[in-house]
């Protein structure tokens, strides 16, 4: 683990390192979050939903779009991506943490037992 002491200004801004930050691959965002008592400052990423794609675009021509139809339905779909994996790990931090709804894996998979 590296480790460098920064100064903070008058309206509280920092400078990264400039090993870190191409290392880390900054560039004109960073996404700051608090974990305990930890500040977290990471590059964004920009996602589209790009990992889901090809699936996206190969269930919209089996539906049957084509041309500025298949274009329209692709960005609508594609949108959707990025706030559902959002609420998937929304849901999921909650479960670790005892809180919300969850299913036990037995639930969900059955035991080996009933095998």
């Amino acid at each position: 683990m590296e480790k460098k002491r920064v100064s903070i200004s008058a309206k509280r801004q920092i400078t990264i390192p400039q090993k870190f930050y191409t290392a880390l691959g900054f560039a004109d965002e960073a996404e700051c979050i608090l974990r305990g008592g930890e500040l977290i400052l990471r590059p964004t990423r920009v996602t589209s939903g790009g990992e889901f794609a090809e699936q996206i675009l190969a269930e919209l021509i089996a539906e049957g779009f084509t041309g500025e139809g298949l274009l329209a339905a692709f960005k609508e779909r594609q949108a959707k991506v990025r706030p559902a994996v959002e609420a998937m790990l929304a849901e999921a931090e909650q479960a670790a943490r005892g809180q919300g709804e969850y299913a036990a894996y037995d639930e969900i998979f059955g035991s080996e037992e009933e095998e």
